[in-house]
């Protein structure tokens, strides 16, 4: 006799498909809508950019990405604003990233 082992346990994995869908779904309710921004606080998040920059400060930055908050500690290293796009070098990971300035929800310094 031979154990049919976890599979007796996973009753709605049972067809691919079906699972896949049933992820899909899951991922789509823990998505979270995008915040709206007043032009205060775009204009604050320019200003702590452009000091982040010029005094090498370390600082928060929340951006929003595939319907989730990424916050990361790090640097800012090169702004680009005619390309929409700055360049930022995280504590956690020690790689830059290239991180569009419309995903920009806050930034302050530490």
């Amino acid at each position: 006799m031979k154990d049919r082992g976890m599979k007796k346990w996973r009753a709605f994995a049972s067809i691919p498909e079906q699972y896949i869908g049933l992820q899909e779904i899951i991922y789509k309710q823990l998505e979270v809508p995008k915040p709206l921004l007043t032009e205060d606080q775009m204009e604050q998040m320019n200003q702590v950019l452009v000091e982040a920059l010029y005094t090498n400060q370390k600082v928060y930055l929340t951006c929003y990405k595939h319907g989730k908050y990424i916050t990361e500690t790090g640097f800012i290293q090169f702004v680009d604003s005619s390309r929409d796009i700055f360049i930022f070098n995280a504590e956690s990971s020690k790689l830059k990233k290239k991180i569009k300035l419309s995903e920009v929800i806050n930034i302050r310094f530490v």
